[in-house]
């Protein structure tokens, strides 16, 4: 191998051999340095060539790549895992630098040798490789050698070939005459039933892709008892990944056929002894109830959607609870209410006071969006109660997500009736032990605010936003400020400049440095929208008072709020309060200061 790169290496360094190229980045002693360093002890050497091969390639010529680099490389395939990654995706490119797909079926070799590596992800390169250059074979260049290919790693000794096979399938199958798409199968339906457990699970991952590629008569005939087949293999992590295919087996079903061939298996595995079997199909039951008919649906669906709701692990209740919007907004529109009603709600019920607050947590994020469904009355008689309960619940998560779903309700009852109850849990995640729970309430506040009103706010709320600007995260005193500004936008400035922003101000006077900055970041957000008039007697003095404060970061950060606000002063305030104040900055002792107030002296 050493000679062989050493024979290539002396050869780059012909310059009437190589064709570098105008835009080549590389010399041609370069070149021959990445040729020789593919076999280099060094790893990180071999890696850095491994990903120039392209220009290595094109400066060999095409023949010269078929006949001397890709023999080179398959020499090469006993490498670091991350090695052979990087020469599957460089090969990827290599079709145009070969000669075209007329020699594309040269690549194949290399492509099969690192098919057939030990690690999962040289695996998967391997096969996304194969199948791009399947797309650029030819008819005859895909029987007599990418068919032959598939058989051999369909029927290799080692379960890594095989298990790269199934993944080569889907791309392969219709590009195949009749009676090789039989044999095709064949083989597939040898790798259903391997007594390897990793290989069966390849095969059930590789189905999925298969049957969007086969007509319904294939798909019946053959395709169906390999997924019946698989249903019942003795491994759950076989039988997990069949679950996720009652949908697509469905969609090219007829009515009869799907209660023939897919409810059953569906059924089936609804009732599995495995929770993580139960737990795909609480996961994509939605996608099934898409594909069947209102009668199936009815009749089957629903039945056992209620049974994963009161399942024994609470996974599969929370996966089932996750749905339960979906899931009703799918239901037939002229039995959706009384399903929901009669039998949705009851279950739902026992799982707001489910023990485990994961499933309250799945069922807090869609809860409150049955409300549009079911219409005022039967969302105050039915689920206001719930929203309650959800409200007081001891989990923050819970709490959180059904007052960022506030909207919902909104929309269709109001929030006055949640008032007594939402603020004892606004003010419990205000407090919160974490940080990005005290920081996702602030962003539900401008619109409790907005519908909850002005007066309520000024009594109840108004003090929580003052503490959260005094956060010690700062990304929870950012948020805060940004939610000063978007209550004025619900409240207005008239508001804003009697109520607000004589609190927000008087922070330049507090003992703590990071709250007088916090103010001066307030300020940058909403000097804009609170206009001239407001600026001038309401801002700018607080801002000013900070000139001489005794920290320097909070000098600079006036320095640089007054060059913010500059184009917004009138020329009056800019002449007898900003340039002075800046000048004056100009000359402060602090080297950060005196930058930014120039800067901002320079600008005006």
């Amino acid at each position: 191998k050493k000679l062989k790169s050493v024979r290539m290496a002396q050869a780059a360094m012909d310059g009437a051999k190589m064709d570098l190229g105008e835009d080549s980045e590389y010399s041609i002693a370069e070149l021959a340095q990445l040729i020789d360093n593919i076999k280099h002890i060094d790893p990180d050497a071999r890696l850095a060539s491994v990903q120039e091969l392209t220009v290595i390639a094109s400066a060999l010529g095409t023949e010269r790549t078929r006949q001397e680099l890709l023999p080179f490389l398959l020499d090469s395939m006993d490498d670091d895992d991350e090695v052979l990654i990087a020469i599957a995706e460089e090969l990827k490119k290599f079709v145009p630098l070969i000669g075209g797909p007329e020699y594309a079926h040269c690549l194949l070799p290399a492509f099969e040798e690192l098919a057939s590596a030990e690690e999962n992800t040289v695996r998967d390169k391997a096969i996304e490789g194969l199948n791009e250059v399947a797309q650029a074979l030819g008819t005859v260049q895909t029987e007599q050698h990418y068919l032959p290919l598939v058989e051999r790693l369909s029927q290799g000794h080692w379960f890594t070939m095989r298990t790269s096979a199934c993944g080569l399938y889907a791309a392969l199958y219709p590009r195949l005459p009749a009676p090789m798409q039989r044999d095709l199968l064949a083989w597939f339906k040898a790798l259903v039933e391997d007594t390897t457990p990793m290989v069966r699970r390849a095969a059930a991952s590789a189905l999925a892709d298969l049957l969007k590629v086969v007509d319904g008569k294939t798909l019946v005939e053959q395709l169906h008892p390999l997924f019946s087949h698989l249903c019942k293999d003795e491994q759950d992590s076989v039988r997990l990944l069949v679950a996720g295919m009652c949908s697509p087996i469905a969609k090219q079903l007829s009515p009869e056929q799907q209660e023939h061939l897919v409810v059953g298996q569906f059924l089936a595995l609804a009732k599995d002894a495995s929770w993580r079997v139960r737990y795909m199909v609480a996961d994509t039951i939605v996608e099934l109830q898409a594909a069947c008919t209102e009668a199936t649906t009815m009749k089957h669906i629903v039945p056992v959607f209620l049974a994963l709701l009161e399942d024994a692990e609470s996974e599969v209740r929370a996966a089932a609870a996750k749905h339960v919007l979906a899931f009703s907004r799918a239901l037939p529109q002229t039995q959706r209410v009384q399903t929901i009603t009669q039998s949705v709600i009851p279950k739902i019920k026992a799982l707001v006071e489910d023990p485990c607050e994961h499933v309250r947590s799945a069922l807090a994020s869609v809860i409150m969006g049955l409300a549009a469904l079911l219409g005022k009355d039967l969302t105050i008689d039915c689920l206001l109660p719930l929203f309650l309960a959800l409200l007081k619940d001891d989990c923050s998560d819970v709490r959180l997500k059904i007052i960022s779903h506030l909207e919902d309700v909104n929309k269709v009852i109001g929030i006055s009736q949640l008032s007594q109850s939402l603020l004892p849990a606004i003010h419990d995640l205000a407090a919160d032990a974490s940080w990005r729970v005290r920081q996702a309430i602030i962003e539900h506040i401008p619109l409790v605010s907005q519908q909850l009103g002005q007066e309520f706010f000024n009594q109840e709320l108004i003090d929580l936003c003052m503490m959260w600007l005094k956060d010690p995260v700062f990304a929870v005193r950012k948020s805060a400020s940004y939610n000063i500004k978007k209550l004025l936008e619900v409240f207005g400035l008239e508001w804003g400049k009697t109520v607000m922003l004589p609190r927000v101000m008087a922070l330049a006077q507090d003992a703590n440095f990071v709250n007088r900055l916090t103010m001066l970041f307030t300020v940058n957000l909403i000097s804009q929208p609170c206009g001239q008039a407001i600026l001038v007697q309401y801002i700018l003095p607080a801002v000013c008072s900070l000139r001489h404060d005794k920290i320097p970061n909070i000098r600079f950060n006036v320095a640089k709020t007054l060059e913010l606000v500059h184009p917004l002063l009138p020329a009056s305030a800019v002449e007898s309060t900003t340039r002075p104040l800046l000048q004056e900055l100009a000359q402060d002792k602090d080297r950060d200061v005196k930058y930014y107030a120039s800067r901002a002296l320079g600008r005006a």
